[in-house]
């Protein structure tokens, strides 16, 4: 049987309010589990001391023979000094998928062209050239 420390919803609706247990890996969230080892309230201040408690020898014991930590009680033990969690990265996280790289494409080329438009709008309109048959009407004179 694997068995995980992981947290259990009590609390009302938009009032949520955790126990920190120690529960068979199968288990549902909030159904049966083995030990109470915490409590976890969110609504308290970050730094307020009674946001987390913790049993801490008996979280020491069930590490020791193997159970898991889920990755938000690993945060919180962690914060507690009771494990080390290293630090995760995702590199990929901020950069764009296919879909929004497309549409940047097409975003920029419409950008390029309608700066190409304005320019050729705001181009003065080249002067006439002086029309060459005069001058030629002009030597046919003299000759």
């Amino acid at each position: 049987m694997s068995v995980s420390l992981r947290l259990s919803r009590g609390g009302s609706k938009k009032r949520p309010y955790y126990k920190i247990v120690i529960a068979n890996s199968r288990a549902p969230r909030d159904g049966k589990y083995l030990e109470q080892v915490g409590t976890y309230n969110p609504l308290l201040a970050k730094d307020d001391e009674t946001r987390v408690r913790l049993i801490e020898d008996r979280v020491r014991y069930w590490l020791g023979v193997g159970a898991q930590p889920t990755d938000r009680v690993a945060r919180l033990l962690d914060k507690a000094g009771i494990k080390e969690r290293t630090a995760t990265n995702n590199p990929a996280a901020g950069v764009p998928g296919k879909k929004a790289k497309e549409r940047a494409e097409d975003k920029a080329k419409k950008a390029a062209e309608a700066a190409e438009a304005a320019a050729e709008a705001a181009k003065p309109a080249p002067a006439p050239e002086p029309a060459a048959e005069p001058e030629a009407a002009a030597e046919t004179t003299e000759a």
